[in-house]
């Protein structure tokens, strides 16, 4: 393992995220999952999510769109979150699944819209 990559991409990963959400992840972090979560930690987010070619913001985009194709409601919860973070708006967001919807079809849009709320809903009774 790149110590100095897998403590990038545990920066990154806390500033997209938060450290609730990483902190959760790693705290549930066996011998069982343990390699998961470090090339979580070293590719993903220190390798790829580190690079300058594009900005959180565009990166965070198009894992909205990916991962609303994929299907994956609890990544997509996290991403929706971190989304924001970056500075994509919700009208952004919102066009974001539209696309989705042309290109990969309704149910896939309809769950991501849904998800997307359920989140909205939960952060505006924080705010």
């Amino acid at each position: 393992m790149d110590k100095a990559t897998y403590d990038k991409g545990l920066a990154v990963r806390r500033a997209v995220l938060g450290d609730e959400y990483v902190d959760a992840a790693l705290k549930s972090t066996d011998d069982f999952n343990r390699p998961l979560q470090d090339m979580l930690n070293e590719y993903c987010w220190g390798a790829l999510w580190g690079r300058e070619g594009l900005p959180r913001k565009t990166r965070s985009m198009l894992n909205l769109a990916m991962i609303s194709v994929l299907n994956r409601p609890h990544e997509l919860r996290a991403h929706v979150r971190g989304a924001l973070r970056n500075g994509v708006s919700r009208e952004e967001i919102s066009e974001v699944f539209l696309q989705v919807m042309i290109y990969a079809g309704a149910p896939a849009a309809v769950d991501a819209f849904r998800t997307a709320r359920e989140v909205f809903a939960e952060m505006d009774k924080k705010a």
